[in-house]
């Protein structure tokens, strides 16, 4: 039986600077205004830098809301983010900036645990659909972020 275990690998390109892109990523106190799937966000310590702790929760196109706690463990402006995920979902997640142009392209790496009970029986039983609505979250966030940041 499949692990309750979801991977993420996913590259995608903005066409602002690696500067300017770190600056907005930063802006925490917009998250919940961007993205109607994201509340409670509550940040604790200096921004994008090693220590800091985003908490919030997730609700995605499922019936299922999750709490998170991001752990900022390394940022190096502007070229990494490394994280640690913990609360009902656990695992790690990486963010690698690099030029392209003169815009930035973005790598995204995650590995994370369902620790809910009923999340794990679900990934044991509709996996695809589990993955389907991870997979929604992504895009919209990422489709929502690429659209009011260049529009800047």
């Amino acid at each position: 039986m499949a692990a309750p275990v979801l991977t993420y690998r996913g590259t995608f390109r903005f066409e602002l600077g690696p500067d300017h892109l770190w600056e907005q990523i930063g802006s925490f106190g917009r998250f919940e205004e961007w993205w109607p799937w994201l509340t409670d966000l509550t940040v604790e310590g200096a921004g994008l830098s090693d220590g800091s702790v985003l908490s919030g929760t997730v609700n995605p196109p499922l019936p299922y809301r999750m709490r998170l706690q991001v752990v900022l463990d390394r940022c190096v402006a502007p070229r990494v983010i490394d994280a640690t995920v913990h609360g009902d979902l656990r695992g790690d997640a990486h963010l690698r900036f690099s030029p392209d142009g003169t815009g930035t392209r973005v790598e995204a790496v995650w590995t994370v645990e369902m620790r809910q009970p009923a999340m794990r029986l679900a990934s044991r039983i509709g996996r695809p659909l589990l993955q389907w609505g991870h997979d929604r979250v992504v895009e919209t966030t990422v489709s929502g972020f690429r659209r009011r940041i260049e529009a800047l």
